[in-house]
């Protein structure tokens, strides 16, 4: 029974065209029970029913009166090309099918007499050819039909990622020294020079990197990071430039380096400081040269990288006590960005301790409102040695000791506390310490605290000016009126 017009039917479906008819019916009973079987008896007849039905494969006699199998194979590519076509003779000339095979896009070719087993196998592998092809369109068309529904998902990804990552999501009040330092990322950021970050451990180096890496033309691209204290030479070597399979003991397959992974984008280079002179001579070679070369690769390989680097050292001392080579240093020190710590951004912390409660309350499933307005005094007056991410693991240890809704004192680490006692102690000894009357006070406070935030940015008016919320005019001022204008 034929398919209906248009519809796969439920076998694979063949079409045989032979003009012997004894040939037609054997060919049917070899192949019935595992195809849908159609016949015809010269090309003008398989050429109505390839009209008519939904034929999958052909097997064609080549010699026919008229038309030969080659000919009218070719008029089927043409009209049919999803079909796969088969050419079967009894004769031991085949110049013209072996002419005509590539015209006619013969799948097989096959002579008489022919085996039930190979023809069965020959004609299955036919039909799941004709099955891969078809899928391959369908995935075609799917993806051409998604590209714009992927195009503007991977937009948005984008601007999400720009805005996650950009210079807008370190947490900064208006005064704070990180205003400064966020422009110089901005400002820097399109222009594909290297740069070091410079600044004490957990002070939020790598988030700058991201935000230079997204704020650049190379935002599309990977960016990828390395800890350099955290291998020896060797390894660190076959992380950053990969190595071919045999390099070396234990290497039992290639490896893409991080610099061929990171192609096209941004490599943060974490803990530079902490790197050998024999490795420092490697990586100078490969920012130079704009290639590495694998370990046991006889040739190197070009890669389009722009490296960001940071370290907690003082790399100009260690340049010139000989621990840093000085062409490196300013190789990758193109642009060189001091990152504040935390505790000379004391009108940070507030911002920052409320977005870490707020991301560790989803992270371990609290609903939390905030904290008791003693816990953000408490939180200021300490000095935090290990930057934001100790302020982090205090906020997260605060959150899994309380049970209310708001976090109070008591939840608060002994340290922090002492810290928070001895500041109330030492700005009692202030004010208790100043001899005059109200005015006379306030006065020599002022003039205390002054000099204090000037000596903590070591007398960098800008500074000082933007965490005690003056302008440089209003600064200056102040200093001549208390003599401080010369102090330094």
């Amino acid at each position: 029974m034929n398919a209906p017009l248009g519809k796969p039917p439920r076998l694979p479906s063949v079409l045989v065209v032979d003009d012997e008819v004894r040939s037609q019916e054997s060919l049917r009973r070899t192949l019935e029970e595992e195809f849908e079987v159609f016949t015809a008896s010269g090309a003008d007849e398989a050429q109505v029913i390839m009209e008519r039905e939904f034929i999958q494969l052909i097997l064609c006699d080549q010699r026919m009166p008229g038309t030969s199998g080659v000919q009218f194979l070719k008029r089927v590519r043409a009209q049919w090309p999803d079909t796969v076509r088969i050419i079967i003779s009894g004769y031991t000339d085949a110049e013209d099918i072996i002419a005509g095979i590539n015209d006619a896009g013969i799948y097989q070719y096959m002579l008489k007499p022919w085996q039930p087993d190979q023809l069965l196998l020959t004609l299955k592998g036919a039909a799941e050819l004709h099955r891969l092809q078809q899928e391959n369109q369908r995935l075609s068309l799917d993806l051409r039909a998604a590209e714009p529904v992927l195009k503007r998902r991977v937009d948005v990804q984008r601007t999400q990622a720009k805005h996650r990552f950009g210079v807008d999501s370190i947490a900064r009040t208006e005064g704070s020294p990180m205003n400064r330092l966020c422009a110089m990322v901005q400002k820097v950021a399109p222009y594909d020079v290297s740069i070091l970050l410079s600044g004490e451990s957990g002070t939020g180096k790598e988030l700058l990197a991201r935000a230079l890496h997204y704020q650049s033309g190379r935002a599309e691209r990977p960016f990828v990071t390395e800890n350099c204290a955290a291998l020896p030479d060797q390894l660190l070597e076959s992380e950053l430039f990969g190595y071919k399979r045999g390099a070396f003991t234990g290497a039992f397959e290639d490896r893409i380096g991080l610099f061929q992974q990171a192609n096209g984008g941004t490599l943060f280079l974490d803990e530079i400081g902490e790197t050998s002179p024999a490795f420092q001579a490697k990586l100078l070679r490969v920012l130079q040269e704009g290639e590495v070369r694998p370990l046991g690769s006889p040739r190197p390989q070009a890669v389009d990288v722009r490296v960001v680097a940071a370290t907690n050292r003082d790399l100009e001392l260690e340049v010139r006590e000989g621990r840093f080579r000085e062409d490196l240093y300013y190789r990758i020190a193109t642009v060189a960005l001091q990152v504040p710590p935390l505790r000379e951004r004391p009108m940070d912390i507030p911002l920052i301790a409320q977005g870490f409660l707020s991301r560790s309350a989803i992270t371990l499933g609290r609903d939390v409102e905030g904290f008791a307005p003693n816990v953000i005094e408490c939180l200021r007056a300490y000095r935090w040695p290990g930057n934001v991410r100790e302020l982090q693991n205090e906020i997260l240890r605060m959150l899994a000791l309380s049970d209310g809704a708001v976090i109070g004192a008591e939840h608060l680490s002994t340290r922090v506390l002492h810290a928070a006692r001895e500041e109330e102690e030492r700005d009692l000894d202030v004010l208790t310490g100043i001899d005059g009357n109200l005015k006379d006070r306030m006065e020599a406070l002022e003039a205390r605290v002054l000099r204090e935030t000037l000596i903590r940015h070591r007398w960098n008016k800008t500074r000082a000016a933007a965490e005690l919320g003056l302008s440089r005019v209003g600064l200056r001022s102040k200093l001549s009126r208390y003599g401080l204008d010369k102090a330094n």
